[in-house]
């Protein structure tokens, strides 16, 4: 099962173009600091403003890099069904794990447009894919109904849910069962989201705090009282640092906070910019009273 801790990896740059050995390096750096599992190619990735063969490449280098040693799904979203279908089938050449797959955003498709974007995806291909739902990005939101047409397809197994509504977790897991996967795509929710039945997160945060996010998120689906006490400690310490990776838009302040850690560059490609220097102030804070520096 995907689960735990996830890091939606950022892409590194230098003078424009993919950084693959920095890239290597920060999945290295995830296999020795507790992470759970890779995705690459997400938002948070810059897929948007990837080239095809750059998107190609981060998940190759991600499946070979990790070596079976973490599970990698690949982003492999598009607001075209044929090119996620050109994605998808691509990551399941690259042995990756399984494709998180956005909905399709711009286009506005209806619910069952919806559902036949990913069952055209699901019948082309062979991995297990997570839906990704995300309104504050792709503006359309896939409803509970939909999702659950889409779990009696072979390989349709759960959701990364960035709504950041609650009482999903619970209409889901009323409607899908505890085998349907839930991963929340928000930080900041995540002690609450696995308390009502999730089992994990695709973080942001992850990039740059793998060790105290891994940590949290053994705790926090934990029912013992030691465990609970433990998962609110680390929230509490984590949530500057989860509320300051979102001051400007994602990935900006995240790698302007992987660049203080020595991590990678602060690079990001326009529309993208660099953040501000209140933000960089804002993020340094941050990350020092997680004692991250």
């Amino acid at each position: 099962m995907f689960k735990g801790s996830n890091v939606a990896l950022v892409t590194p740059f230098k003078n424009g173009n993919l950084d693959d050995e920095t890239y290597i390096k920060l999945i290295h750096f995830h296999i020795k600091n507790g992470t759970n599992g890779l995705v690459p190619a997400g938002t948070t990735g810059e897929s948007p403003t990837l080239s095809h063969y750059e998107h190609e490449r981060v998940i190759e280098l991600c499946v070979k890099e990790s070596n079976g040693k973490l599970p990698v799904f690949a982003g492999t979203g598009s607001n075209s069904t044929e090119e996620a279908i050109s994605l998808t089938t691509h990551a399941e050449k690259m042995k990756a794990d399984g494709a998180l797959i956005v909905t399709p955003y711009y286009n506005k498709p209806t619910q069952e447009g919806l559902y036949q974007h990913y069952k055209s995806i699901n019948d082309k291909c062979g991995i297990p894919i997570i839906i990704y739902n995300i309104p504050g990005r792709s503006v359309i939101d896939m409803s509970v109904d939909t999702m659950a047409r889409l779990y009696e397809l072979n390989n349709i197994i759960g959701v990364k849910d960035a709504t950041g509504d609650l009482n999903r977790v619970d209409e889901t897991l009323k409607k899908m069962g505890k085998d349907f996967i839930q991963l929340t795509g928000n930080d900041d929710n995540a002690l609450e989201f696995n308390k009502r039945g999730g089992v994990g997160a695709i973080s942001v945060t992850a990039n740059i705090a793998p060790k105290l996010c891994s940590e949290f998120q053994k705790f926090s689906v934990e029912s013992d009282e030691k465990s609970i006490s433990e998962a609110k400690k680390l929230n509490e310490i984590l949530q500057p640092v989860h509320h300051s990776m979102f001051i400007e838009s994602n990935p900006s302040p995240v790698k302007y906070a992987a660049k203080l850690l020595n991590l990678c560059e602060d690079d990001v490609r326009l529309p993208l910019v660099k953040v501000t220097e209140s933000t960089k102030e804002k993020v340094k804070k941050a990350l020092q009273l997680a004692k991250l520096i």
